[in-house]
């Protein structure tokens, strides 16, 4: 089968790509690589007038004209591969906006992949339409609009997430599910609001590469390591505040048993290098599921604090404890982590556990089985 990947937000489609190829099928891959996470791609789209007085002038042509330069070099660069992005079996767009730029500039690219390909298909990951219109209904505990309904954050903080609720996003919401075989949840928190949903596939779970990712039993001597990677664009989102408050308890209470490492905006292959000493890993806050860095930190035995809800617990029919739940509430996170600290043998255990789960429901060989299986159903 030939396949084309669009877009690329956390090492999923990288990790699919891998799996799929594996199973001998011809995968092209085309994104931008995420802003500054740098991650692989076949096809890469730069994303120019980004710094500097290129990105002053960039702001001042969208303030007066609505006019965005960087978003038109994207698609311009996108339609010089046109070539390239012809004559597919299924083509995946990993998000509604899988490029991150203008709605309408979206909206000409999908309906190019839509008339020179068989089958397109959706994947929700990510904010769009559909979850943030669900996280407005209040039906969940908490989701990545809590800062913002809390009054925590301004409108302006959470313009990126808030767009999905435009005119023109929504307009570009029902251009994709016009055009799309049907949608697929990558996790818990996106398959919730798809759920009753006409066009909706089902959840098929983050494909982790644990070749890539190897498990390797944690050795906890005296010092206990704990990491908290942040991306200062979805802090809030993430619920970051409260890993900040907890660490500076934690790090005041026991500052000769514990060594915290705090890093910002690093690009992907830095994020992992530098997350590899830890013990435990802080993800996110604001989510029912695992994150995908969540997910491969768990694939190298490391505890993280991050999405383990009930509905997660059923879906999975977990019985063992493989991470901590992560919840809004800084008394509960140093808790957690106390408890970790002082009792080193249940990170070790259940950094084992996490392995067994990654290995078990995430394998990336498997999963990619499963996307073919759904893919081919609806051809």
């Amino acid at each position: 089968m030939k396949i084309l990947l669009v877009g690329e937000y956390s090492g999923l489609h990288n990790a699919l790509k891998e799996g799929l190829s594996a199973l001998g099928h011809h995968v092209t891959l085309i994104s931008t690589g995420d802003y500054f996470k740098h991650y692989p791609t076949d096809l890469s789209l730069k994303r120019p007038y980004s710094t500097g007085i290129s990105k002053k002038i960039k702001v001042a042509l969208y303030l007066l004209f609505k006019i965005d330069i960087s978003s038109y070099s994207v698609k311009k660069q996108f339609l010089n591969h046109s070539k390239q992005l012809k004559g597919f079996d299924v083509v995946q767009l990993i998000n509604e906006s899988p490029l991150g730029i203008q709605a309408k500039h979206e909206i000409e690219i999908i309906s190019f992949l839509k008339t020179h390909n068989k089958k397109l298909f959706l994947l929700s990951c990510g904010t769009d339409f559909i979850n943030i219109s669900y996280a407005f209904s209040k039906k969940l505990k908490y989701s990545v609009l809590s800062s913002y309904l809390n009054g925590e954050v301004s409108e302006k903080s959470y313009k990126s997430v808030l767009r999905y609720l435009s005119v023109p996003f929504k307009k570009l919401h029902h251009h994709v599910y016009h055009n799309i075989e049907g949608v697929i949840a990558s996790d818990i928190d996106y398959h919730l609001p798809l759920k009753d949903h006409s066009k909706y596939l089902g959840l098929i779970a983050y494909p982790i590469n644990t070749e890539k990712h190897a498990f390797s039993k944690l050795n906890i001597n005296d010092t206990i390591v704990i990491f908290h990677g942040i991306n200062r664009n979805s802090f809030h989102k993430k619920g970051n505040q409260y890993f900040e408050k907890a660490l500076g308890i934690i790090q005041e209470k026991y500052p000769k048993k514990v060594k915290i490492i705090t890093v910002e905006n690093l690009p992907y292959k830095n994020y992992i290098t530098k997350q590899q000493e830890a013990h435990i890993v802080l993800d996110q806050v604001f989510s029912y599921d695992h994150g995908y860095n969540a997910l491969e930190a768990m694939a190298k035995g490391k505890v993280v604090f991050t999405g383990l809800e009930q509905e997660l617990i059923d879906y999975y029919k977990l019985k063992k404890p493989i991470a901590i739940n992560a919840v809004p509430d800084v008394t509960k996170i140093v808790a957690e982590l106390e408890t970790l600290i002082l009792n080193p043998n249940k990170i070790i255990e259940i950094g084992e556990n996490a392995r067994a789960f990654v290995e078990e429901q995430h394998d990336y060989i498997k999963i990619a089985k499963r996307y073919l299986e759904v893919w081919r159903r609806n051809l």
